[in-house]
């Protein structure tokens, strides 16, 4: 008999979370391992897909300089990834004085960081922690005086791969299927928000995605809630689950009270279920640093 969807929003702690499990053949039970925030994949099976994993990230992850509207992380890139974060979301945009070098930019805001600063920290960290994976989503951000049509766009991204001066391209996975862990250990795992024809994998095509931003917080915590479910009941799908908690409902005088306002739902939601099996894909967030606890709470899912 297959589960109902009344069934599945059961699967909280208590009585019908267990049953809930023990449906869908999860183990209902179990104690979360200790891990290394540096390391915590490393201690994975290879075997493990990364579409199965609960991966922490951050929403425009370099977004944590110009002006304060503009920001959404406090922790530079570096610190992002030795405290476990996963998944980069990485806005670009041209770089004035350059013809191929592109810069972070949340909208037209440059972030005082340019592409290439990007790719040498991951790659640096990645030297350093052989076994990790990183998630980077690469968006064509389109704005401002440096916006950079399609074409041109295409171009520069390719001169980072290819070009003697910068030759990235061994750093990504960019095979168009989601690899294991043991397949992408210490690469980048290339995903493409920007015009293309190129066989890689592509956000809309490969992932099913929340990101409801600009709506009111209730909405934004029940659209939270519903992916985490969604993700829960789906075990089949060969699509990454990603479910944005940033909110960018304002006025908003200080961007982190956006994050602090939302943080309690998911912490409400994720903390009765910490004994239970689950997958919820990737978890980008703002200001992941207020609430170090949410993600213990996701990097322990991988664990249970």
């Amino acid at each position: 008999m297959s589960s109902t969807r009344r069934d599945v929003l059961k699967w909280a702690a208590g009585a019908g979370g267990l049953a809930a499990a023990s449906v869908l053949g999860l183990p209902s039970t179990a104690t979360a391992a200790s891990w290394s925030a540096r390391s915590w994949m490393g201690q994975l099976s290879n075997s493990v897909p990364v579409t199965k994993l609960t991966i922490p990230g951050t929403h425009n992850t370099c977004a944590n300089s110009g002006i304060s509207i503009a920001k959404c992380q406090d922790w530079d890139l570096l610190t992002q990834l030795n405290n476990g974060i996963r998944f980069l979301d990485i806005r670009l945009n041209g770089l004035q004085g350059s013809s191929n070098e592109m810069g972070l930019y949340h909208g037209n805001v440059f972030m005082k960081k340019r592409f290439q600063d990007v790719l040498n920290d991951c790659d640096y960290f990645l030297r350093s922690n052989p076994k990790e994976v990183i998630i980077m989503r690469i968006k064509n951000e389109n704005a401002g005086g440096q916006a950079l049509g399609a074409e041109e766009f295409r171009r520069r991204f390719n001169w980072y791969l290819d070009d003697p001066s910068m030759h990235f391209r061994p750093l990504f996975w960019t095979i168009p299927a989601w690899p294991t862990l043991g397949q992408a250990r210490g690469k980048v795992v290339l995903l493409t928000d920007f015009s293309h024809d190129w066989t890689v994998l592509k956000w809309d095509d490969h992932c099913k995605v929340q990101d409801k931003y600009n709506v009111p917080d209730d909405e934004k915590k029940k659209a939270i809630v519903d992916w985490f479910d969604a993700a829960w009941f789906d075990q089949t799908t060969s699509q990454m689950f990603i479910n944005f908690t940033s909110t960018a409902k304002g006025p908003i005088p200080e961007p982190s009270i956006g994050a602090q306002k939302i943080f309690p739902s998911v912490y409400a939601y994720l903390e009765p279920r910490k004994a239970q099996r689950a997958r919820f894909g990737i978890v980008p967030m703002d200001f992941p640093n207020y609430r170090p606890d949410i993600m213990n709470l996701l990097i322990d899912k991988n664990f249970v």
